[in-house]
């Protein structure tokens, strides 16, 4: 007997012992089709992409986020054409979540999430351009069409009604994604709908945004689907694991050791970014893993902190003197990542005058200095990523999507070592620490 057979029995008896609606019927038949997404006692199938192991648990069959860091928990396969099904609660007023749908494995550069679709898990919070009642929308790169947009933002769609519950009390979230299309059901009825969007296949995501959240009975219906062009597919997951937790220097340290308190001198933790003032001396400067590493792939985003220069200027810039960003960017010297124990490849980060991605110390010609093939810096103040591949003696550095040293063999660097952040007096964040060792 097949597995639709087997359902239409079960509604049938179903039907005959208690006499209900044909309604009724159809909706137990439609439900056979669900699986769970979350089993209620253990992570399988999902992945903890950017927090700490504290940031997503499991309480009463729940998952439960406690909202720091700032970050995702995702499902470990992607979904083209589905339902998803999800129950929400705020265990605090004025909470903060969300729910992602066909998005990217990893987060976009400079930021804690990734792209894709986010539909809004809000309560209490109202204002000309959100709600606390289903908002969707495109992030970080996602297009969509919205329906019921406003002109404070017009790729946001917003909800027909207002029907979410305020916290502690549970809300029920219906999302149907097919073809390009998505629409939110609220607690039993759709309130936001939008189309055409241009990704239409990747990986759900809960998100953890600064207050604790429950969520449970999630499950899932699979839908017919058809092909699809490249790019209307999400970046899938190539095997990346996080270096920093977003709470505490787990895995990191300084010559002086290991972090205490959650301290180390010259270095904050600062929910996603982890945060250096360019205090510290040249003799503890650089934060170090504990962990060594032989041949990898390492994704690291950087920026520099200039606020201090920036506040400087502000009188200046203000009367449109068109030096004072100029001051600020002279002002930056010099940053740099240290591989497989420094002493061999210090990939720098420096603005100018030939911008960041050469190596010191590593060059082939013998000159202790590699430049950069090309400038791909982002202008002062803007993310950067370093997506940085260590093979043997070879390493390639693509900075923005742009490669600035390929293939550089390093003579006599180390077979396996440590990775550091390196700074040079100056205040530099470091954000999505991630690493895939290779072969």
């Amino acid at each position: 007997m097949t597995s639709y057979c087997r359902s239409f029995c079960k509604a049938l008896l179903f039907f005959v012992v208690c006499y209900p609606s044909f309604e009724t019927v159809a909706a137990e038949l439609k439900k056979e089709r669900f699986v769970p997404l979350f089993d209620g006692k253990s992570f399988e199938g999902w992945k903890n992409v950017n927090g700490a192991p504290s940031t997503w648990t499991i309480r009463d069959g729940m998952v439960h986020c406690s909202g720091k860091p700032t970050g995702v928990l995702r499902t470990t396969r992607m979904y083209q054409n589905f339902i998803l099904e999800v129950e929400w609660r705020h265990l605090q007023p004025k909470g903060n979540s969300g729910i992602f749908v066909w998005a990217d494995a990893l987060t976009a550069p400079g930021q804690p999430y990734h792209r894709g679709v986010e539909v809004q898990v809000l309560d209490g919070r109202e204002a000309s351009w959100y709600t606390s009642h289903g908002d969707i929308f495109p992030i970080h790169g996602a297009t969509w069409k919205p329906e019921n947009g406003r002109e404070e933002d017009k790729l946001r769609a917003y909800p027909t009604e207002m029907r979410c519950k305020p916290s502690p009390e549970w809300n029920h979230y219906r999302i149907e994604c097919v073809d390009g299309s998505i629409r939110l059901a609220v607690n039993g009825k759709i309130v936001t709908r939008g189309s055409q969007c241009n990704l239409r296949k990747g990986y759900i995501c809960l998100e953890s945004e600064g207050s604790p959240t429950d969520f449970r009975n999630i499950r899932i219906k699979e839908l017919p689907s058809g092909p699809l062009e490249p790019d209307q597919v999400a970046k899938s997951d190539e095997g990346f694991s996080s270096l920093y937790t977003g709470v505490d220097f787990s895995g990191w340290r300084t010559p002086e050791g290991s972090a205490k308190d959650g301290k180390v001198r010259g270095w904050k933790v600062n929910d996603w970014q982890l945060h250096c003032d360019g205090t510290t001396t040249s003799d503890d400067r650089n934060l170090w893993s504990e962990k060594s590493y032989k041949n990898f792939e390492l994704i690291v985003d950087w920026r520099w902190n200039h606020q201090s220069e920036a506040d400087d200027n502000a009188e200046e810039e203000e009367a449109g003197d068109d030096n004072a960003v100029a001051a600020t960017e002279d002002a930056v010297v010099d940053a740099g990542i240290l591989l497989r124990g420094g002493s061999k490849c210090q990939i720098r980060i420096s603005p100018s005058p030939s911008g960041s991605g050469g190596i010191s110390d590593g060059s082939s010609q013998g000159d202790g200095e590699t430049a950069p093939i090309s400038k791909a810096d982002k202008p002062l103040g803007e993310w950067n990523r370093f997506q940085i591949t260590m093979v043997d003696e070879t390493i390639t550095i693509v900075l923005n999507d742009k490669t600035v040293t390929d293939k550089l063999h390093l003579h006599g660097i180390s077979s396996e070592g440590k990775i550091a952040l390196q700074h040079c007096g100056h205040p530099i964040e470091f954000a999505n620490l991630f690493i895939k060792p290779l072969p």
